[in-house]
């Protein structure tokens, strides 16, 4: 598995969908923060993005998507003039899978959100931009339009598991949207994701991630990436903001905290799937990078309360 396929799997992402919204002529809906990570895509028309939070509104046009990954209330609105209505009212009387709002139907949106295990914050959400916006001209952004089409397609015709497969095809736009947004905007992001645009860091993270329970050293994931040690860790540090070997001991942490969650394994089995020799080892590493002995994490997980 790569990293980003790691991450995603570790954090048990999740989808649901909402109502399609339908609106036309002056209108304006004001969202209250999510309790998870937000998702709207613009399949007819065109409108604004108030985020709160963010200087300036964003334009979104006819096929753009964009995802909120931080708990902030917004607005979706026609114009900069438009009075917002509150969008509670407005979804509990849709009607037929569909929300009204203004005069017209000369703009439709459809949306759900994202939800994710304990850890998602960190290890994910603050890694990302509040706001990341999927401009429908990006280039190869033909795979998220294609997970769009296929979404609305099992929505209107709704054949056998259509909300199943609807959801399954979220998760698909999801992973686009975080490729397009590394390949558009590399800057944008921080730690390891930052480090996945970076081909030199990619190969290491790539290979740490591939076999974890390896006893890795510098001069190997150098090897791996084509560069000098020094390079490597210079790089390393630099993008991903902690050494390839740090890296290496709080993933091995995740992936235990993960197995202490899950409650089946016995503490010695943990140690040695992660590559600890002995119990000991995994403690010493563990308090360290969560801030608990494992004991009793296994007992009282530490949850994500922002987007879980």
């Amino acid at each position: 598995m790569d990293p980003l396929e790691d991450v995603l799997t570790l954090l048990e992402t999740r989808s649901y969908l909402s109502v399609g919204v339908v609106a036309g002529g002056r209108w304006a809906l004001r969202f209250d923060a999510p309790n998870v990570v937000k998702f709207n895509a613009v399949r007819r028309g065109a409108c604004l993005l108030q985020v709160d939070g963010v200087d300036e509104p964003i334009e979104l046009a006819e096929g753009d998507c964009y995802l909120l990954t931080r708990r902030r209330a917004f607005t979706l609105r026609s114009d900069l003039d438009a009075v917002p209505v509150d969008a509670g009212p407005v979804f509990a009387n849709a009607e037929g899978g569909l929300a009204r709002v203004g005069e017209g139907d000369d703009v439709f949106f459809i949306g759900g959100g994202f939800s994710f295990g304990t850890r998602a914050q960190e290890l994910l959400l603050d890694r990302l931009p509040p706001v990341v916006h999927v401009p429908a001209a990006t280039r190869h952004a033909e795979t998220v339009r294609w997970a769009l089409t296929s979404i609305d397609r099992e929505l209107a015709h709704r054949p056998m598991a259509s909300t199943l497969v609807a959801e399954h095809l979220a998760v698909v736009m999801l992973i686009h949207v975080l490729r397009l947004h590394l390949t558009r905007e590399p800057h944008a992001v921080s730690g390891w994701l930052a480090g996945l645009a970076d081909p030199v860091i990619a190969a290491a993270l790539t290979s740490l991630h591939r076999d974890p329970a390896h006893s890795w050293t510098v001069a190997e994931l150098a090897n791996a990436a084509a560069v000098s040690r020094s390079t490597l860790a210079a790089r390393f540090k630099a993008t991903v903001g902690q050494g390839p070997l740090e890296y290496l001991t709080r993933w091995r942490i995740e992936l235990a905290a993960r197995q202490l969650r899950e409650g089946r394994e016995t503490l010695a089995s943990i140690a040695h799937s992660v590559g600890y020799g002995s119990e000991s080892a995994l403690s010493v590493a563990f308090k360290r990078v969560i801030g608990m002995p494992p004991g009793d994490y296994r007992r009282h997980p530490i949850p994500d309360s922002r987007h879980n």
